[in-house]
């Protein structure tokens, strides 16, 4: 079959993208305030079911760092994981509609730096809900940060170790071993420290001062039977569907993975050395089926990820045969090996969510956008701001209210361009040059400068170069032809279509099209 054409290079890669993703999906649940089990169901459904239905070829799908931040406030919020997961398939139901309304396109009408600092925020986000898990405090999910440092006195200095071991590890492998040779691509950093973890767990187990207590390691559920193992997913709460705040919640989860999804599609399109296209629309449906089912049986939301897709890549994948095996190596792990996942030290995946929560909130990000100027710089940081002290939804609307202010800002400095021939003489010539498209937005600047020319001046007004000239401004000219006679203001009019001197009505003359010069 067609389907197993690239076998030789899919498996191999699968087997890679499955270390790579383990780990990833216990330590994003723990980000999420979730049941690390969810994570594990979003991963597996990620792989076989949106793996099945994309047209991505190399692109990988499970839970979500961008989104940790998003479910760990619904679930608070929310109150109950069942009533959570009723808002994860309404979002998938969403997504599945913007994929029949072909919203592929919908990531490109979010300015670039609303979305980098949605990511920068999610990055700060992920590493502050880290710190209690890093240090073994005894009430790590309840903790705020604030009362963290207030009760530091529940934290356990064996996690600590275990953690900074980690952590050095994962630096050691990203900065250098990884560059060594190709051994060290195909084992991943994370999976190296998880597989240290458990051995520190086995070593130090019953010693009085570094063993780990039971709230310091992994908890998942383990199943004796097939009937066990199918009571082990949580069916949603679908009495709350009325809830305002489950369909806020789930509009969020829509808009948020349908963004990060497209912008994991284009980054992995051009990483693809076969250089594939993925149809952006099928993706989009393929994600919100993917949601439906990861929603009905108790998992997180789901989106492509560019970490495990960059993987798959660097490990040979070819086609999405590699995505699908990884899902079901995911099914196998958690039936065959549950015990020993129950031996990871929460800290160690902490130290992998330190580093992921790094690589999306770089301190060279600030500095880029800083450079390319404030226009960038200030939607970007607002965003980070309202994401980092209040919320997702908060922060990307504040970074959006200010990326629009200043577009209409830039687009009423734009609208024309003022030259005074001849200095400031009473006599000189004032040339008023409109921009290519004018809109309404412009009405204000434009009024300002037509009403502070002097008396017995000479204005020519150039058009020549509008292709778009909305009906409020002619009026405004119209108005201002008016006043000009009063004021001995002679006008004249430059277009494509000749030179008008004083023309008797703006109207008239934009008459046949009125829109359009």
């Amino acid at each position: 079959m067609s389907v197993f054409k690239n076998l030789k290079n899919d498996f191999p890669a699968s087997i890679v993208v499955f270390f790579v993703a383990l780990p990833l999906c216990l330590g994003i649940a723990l980000a999420s305030g979730a049941p690390l089990f969810s994570g594990l169901i979003a991963g597996i459904v990620g792989g076989i079911i949106v793996g099945a239905i994309s047209g991505s070829k190399i692109g990988v799908s499970g839970p979500a760092a961008g989104l940790a931040a998003i479910v760990f406030t619904a679930i608070e919020d929310l109150g109950s994981l069942e009533i959570f997961l009723v808002a994860v398939v309404l979002a998938g139901i969403f997504q599945v509609i913007l994929g029949i309304l072909k919203a592929g396109v919908i990531g490109y009408y979010f300015p670039s730096s609303v979305i980098k600092g949605m990511l920068t925020g999610i990055g700060i986000v992920i590493i502050k809900k880290q710190i209690p898990y890093f240090f073994g405090h005894e009430y790590a999910k309840d903790v705020g940060f604030l009362e963290f440092f207030q009760t530091f006195d529940k934290t356990n200095l064996s996690s600590v170790i275990i953690g900074l071991v980690g952590l050095f590890i994962l630096i050691l492998w990203q900065q250098i071993l990884s560059k060594k040779g190709k051994i060290f691509k195909l084992i991943q950093g994370p999976l190296v420290v998880v597989v240290v973890g458990i051995l520190y767990y086995i070593m130090t187990s019953g010693n009085a001062q570094l063993a780990l207590n039971s709230y310091e390691l992994v908890k998942i559920p383990e199943a004796n039977s097939f009937d066990s193992f199918l009571n082990l997913f949580t069916s949603p709460d679908f009495s709350e569907i009325g809830n305002e705040t489950v369909w806020i919640v789930a509009f969020t989860i829509a808009i948020v993975a349908s963004l990060e999804t497209l912008l994991c599609v284009e980054a992995t399109d051009k990483l693809d050395p076969d250089k594939n296209v993925t149809p952006t629309n099928r993706e989009l449906v393929a994600q919100g089926v993917g949601n439906i089912v990861s929603g009905l049986i108790g998992g997180l939301p789901i989106t492509q990820v560019i970490v495990r897709s960059s993987a798959n890549i660097e490990s040979g994948g070819k086609s999405k045969l590699s995505a699908i095996i990884h899902g079901f190596l995911i099914l196998i792990s958690i039936i065959i090996i549950p015990g020993l996942l129950k031996q990871i030290p929460l800290s160690v995946l902490a130290a992998i969510l330190f580093i992921v929560g790094f690589k999306l909130a770089k301190p060279s990000t600030f500095m880029n956008i800083f450079k390319l100027g404030w226009k960038q710089f200030v939607p970007f940081i607002v965003t980070v701001i309202g994401i980092v002290f209040s919320n997702l939804l908060v922060g990307i609307g504040l970074g959006l209210a200010v990326g629009i202010f200043v577009i209409l800002y830039k687009s009423y400095q734009n609208s024309h361009f003022l030259h005074k021939e001849g200095g400031d003489n009473i006599d000189g010539k004032i040339k008023m040059t409109l921009a290519e498209e004018v809109t309404f937005f412009n009405k204000g600047a434009i009024l300002k400068e037509l009403d502070g020319i002097e008396k017995d001046s000479f204005l020519i007004l150039d058009v020549s170069k509008t292709r778009y000239l909305d009906n409020d401004i002619i009026e405004i000219l119209e108005d201002f032809s008016q006043k000009a006679k009063t004021r001995n203001i002679n006008i004249q009019l430059l277009s494509e279509r000749g030179t008008i001197e004083n023309p008797d009505s703006f109207i008239q003359f934009f008459q046949l099209r009125p829109k359009t010069v």
